[in-house]
């Protein structure tokens, strides 16, 4: 009996270490599960994938209308049609041979009481026959010399039903007058994975009195002001047919098709092409069920008509026969070049205006398209690594306070590595492969100098900048660095080779000058996926970056 209860309390406290690494998972109070959705949409963004492979809804032109700033006010506006129900209040002036002035309610029977002129039924007047019904019934006790003003001072809230696809369908109330964004608003808005915002319909008594379109408000700012009565009904329907947008336009969204946007020329208006779009390229599902991609130059724009589900991305497509090189480093030369296309680093390296310190022999290249790629292996492993952090538990309270603060430790150490930037670096192993290496717009040449200087960092006592002393090993500059700290990973050091390359040092290997010894931290985890996977992000950080990230 002893040891099933022993086993129970094991058993609680192994549950109540999962709550905790979760809990210690949670930064700045945003729940971990927000924070890999956000994570996933902005890299679903940034690679300008398919939207349909988004995790989360497209964005939709329209949503920016329900975020709070219309169910927050009420806009009071003389409606003549407006009917005058109970509890309205009624600002009534009589002047001339008798003076009242006073703020009347509308009683439960529809009337108005008038001292000398009693009941005066109001239930159902038009606003525009206010004044001329009151005055008939006061010009039958005061036949002349006696004047009448009123006016509605308040009016009398209405309910309406918002239902169909928006988010908090129910019954709201507001004023008559209010217009139907700000009933929508009340009810959080329009569904943006399935509501339409150009399929909405008003009931009264069970048939449809009008249809709103908010797409007239969107683009154009027409709002056609609607009197709401008690027992309205809004209806929101779904959207039926829609086109996706993306490039260079400034409204890259979800739109609903409609009357004015039926072809490729309506949308790209619609969705603010930029003037320097020439063409589009247009996935489109054809009805024998296969994606078809087509491309559309500007001036067919007009003839092409839209399909549901049309996924257009537009473009600017200019060729150019030039391309622009920026040349930093050790130089006296001009800092950009621009050459043909097709130019090659062979070509380069005899434009360079070299001095007595450039190491033409070593030329890097630093490419943009090569550290976007570096960037998303690593933000791919670092999705991974926060996933086994955030799933893995332990069976006794001991090792579920340590895997929580090991959460802690990783969760922070993948924040910091997020915000590195690689470097992009092609690898030029021999200085025979420069004319196999064709540049391209934007690249960056940098010309080293020919210093004579080791650079030491990582889990050293003091890292830094060393002169080469020729035949020494990697022993010496580590003990000129101060020696291996406390953290350091004897087995895992890399040297970056002035071209670039990365190498894990073994026992013989020859350091050069201007090479970059990395030493890299030790990683405590009883976890072997976790060890593994971080081993593999610090080898990817110190190599795209030649900086080691400490966890």
């Amino acid at each position: 009996m002893k040891k099933i209860l022993i086993l129970l309390i094991s058993f609680i406290f192994s549950f109540a270490a999962v709550d905790i690494s979760q809990i210690v998972a949670s930064e700045n109070n945003t729940p971990i599960f927000e924070q890999n959705a956000s994570l996933a949409y902005s890299q679903n963004i940034e690679n300008n994938s398919s939207i349909l492979e988004r995790k989360m809804p497209p964005l939709v032109f329209g949503a920016q209308l329900f975020n709070g700033n219309f169910k927050n006010f009420a806009q009071r506006v003389y409606n003549p049609d407006y009917k005058i129900a109970v509890g309205d209040q009624i600002s009534l002036k009589i002047w001339g041979a008798v003076e009242f002035a006073q703020i009347l309610i509308v009683d439960s029977q529809g009337n108005i009481f008038i001292p000398k002129v009693g009941a005066i039924n109001l239930l159902g007047v038009k606003n525009s026959a206010l004044v001329s019904v009151i005055k008939s019934k006061v010009n039958h006790i005061y036949k002349s010399n006696v004047f009448v003003y009123a006016d509605m001072n308040a009016y009398q809230n209405v309910s309406v039903f918002v239902t169909g696809s928006v988010n908090a369908p129910g019954l709201y109330q507001g004023l008559s007058s209010d217009s139907i964004i700000q009933y929508l608003d009340k009810a959080q808005g329009i569904n943006l994975e399935y509501g339409s915002f150009r399929n909405i319909q008003i009931l009264r008594n069970n048939e449809v009195i009008k249809n709103v379109d908010l797409y007239d408000f969107l683009l154009k700012g027409k709002m056609e002001l609607f009197p709401f009565r008690s027992g309205d009904v809004i209806l929101v329907g779904n959207v039926q047919k829609y086109a996706f947008v993306r490039g260079d336009v400034q409204k890259p969204f979800r739109f609903e098709l409609g009357d004015d946007i039926k072809t490729l020329s309506d949308l790209a208006k619609i969705a603010g092409a930029k003037p320097i779009v020439t063409n589009a390229i247009v996935k489109t599902y054809a009805e024998d069920h296969k994606l078809d991609v087509y491309s559309y130059n500007k001036m067919q724009f007009s003839k092409v008509l839209l399909r549901t589900g049309d996924e257009v991305e537009f473009q600017p497509e200019y060729v150019s026969q030039n391309i622009s090189i920026s040349i930093r480093g050790e130089h006296d030369g001009l800092g950009t070049l621009v050459v043909r296309r097709g130019t090659t680093l062979k070509d380069i390296s005899r434009l360079i205006k070299a001095n007595n310190q450039s190491d033409i022999n070593s030329l890097q290249i630093f490419r943009k398209s090569v550290a976007r790629t570096q960037k998303e292996l690593i933000k791919a492993q670092l999705k991974e690594l926060e996933t086994l952090a955030l799933t893995s538990t332990s069976v006794t309270p001991q090792g579920a306070a340590i895997r929580a603060q090991q959460s802690r430790t990783i969760l922070e150490f993948i924040q910091r590595a997020k915000q590195v930037e690689p470097r992009g670096q092609i690898v030029v192993d021999d200085v025979k492969a420069y004319d196999t290496i064709t540049l391209e717009d934007g690249d960056i040449v940098n010309v080293p100098s020919k210093n004579n200087l080791i650079i030491v960092q990582g889990e050293v006592s003091l890292p830094g900048a060393f002169v080469y002393t020729k035949k020494e090993d990697l022993k010496f500059y580590i003990n000129q660095a101060g020696g291996f700290s406390d953290r350091a990973d004897t087995s895992k050091v890399l040297v970056i080779r002035i071209n670039g390359k990365a190498e894990k040092y073994h026992s013989g290997m020859k350091i050069e000058a201007g090479d970059s010894i990395l030493v890299l931290p030790k990683i405590e985890s009883e976890n072997l996926q976790i060890f593994s996977m971080l081993t593999q992000i610090l080898y990817q950080i110190a190599i795209a970056t030649n900086v080691v990230l400490k966890i």
